[in-house]
């Protein structure tokens, strides 16, 4: 592993511990020549999901594009990034094992609107308001009507 601040490649594992809820494993390393310390994450590599898209293109599955649209859902609200990470890693562990080798985006997207209802309402309408395309302000009022149903049932 090569330093990042000073380029060695020699360095030591100080410490090592499951992260994720076992899906990878957090390494603390010191260099060996600068002596400063850094993080590293192992994880599985999983066969290649391939995304099917609205319009039918192909392209792998990226955690981080599924993070990144949280993450700007949830901004400026009382979510920790801790829970985000794992709301992410958990619809990560579901598609790779519910599907072999493709999974629609809106499968995907589905998954995030139902994990978010449950996470933050706010969070929930910001992303459903992007993921759904609203076309106008009816549409938009229908899924508020919805969700205040389900909170009041």
């Amino acid at each position: 592993m090569r330093c990042p601040y000073c380029g060695s490649n020699e360095d030591k594992v100080i410490d090592s511990r499951e992260a994720s809820d076992g899906a990878a494993i957090r390494r603390r390393r010191e260099c060996l020549k600068c002596q400063r310390r850094t993080t590293t994450y192992e994880r599985l590599e999983e066969p290649s999901l391939l995304v099917v898209k609205r319009d039918g293109r192909r392209e792998p599955f990226d955690r981080k594009k599924i993070l990144a649209g949280i993450q700007k859902a949830c901004e400026k609200r009382p979510v920790p990034a801790e829970r985000i990470e794992s709301l992410v890693d958990e619809i990560e562990r579901e598609m790779a094992k519910e599907f072999e080798k493709e999974v629609s985006s809106v499968q995907i997207g589905e998954r995030v609107i139902q994990r978010l209802s449950e996470l933050d309402e706010v969070a929930y309408v910001r992303f459903a308001s992007v993921y759904r395309s609203f076309k106008d302000i009816n549409q938009f009022m229908k899924e508020l009507r919805e969700l205040l149903n389900k909170k009041q049932s």
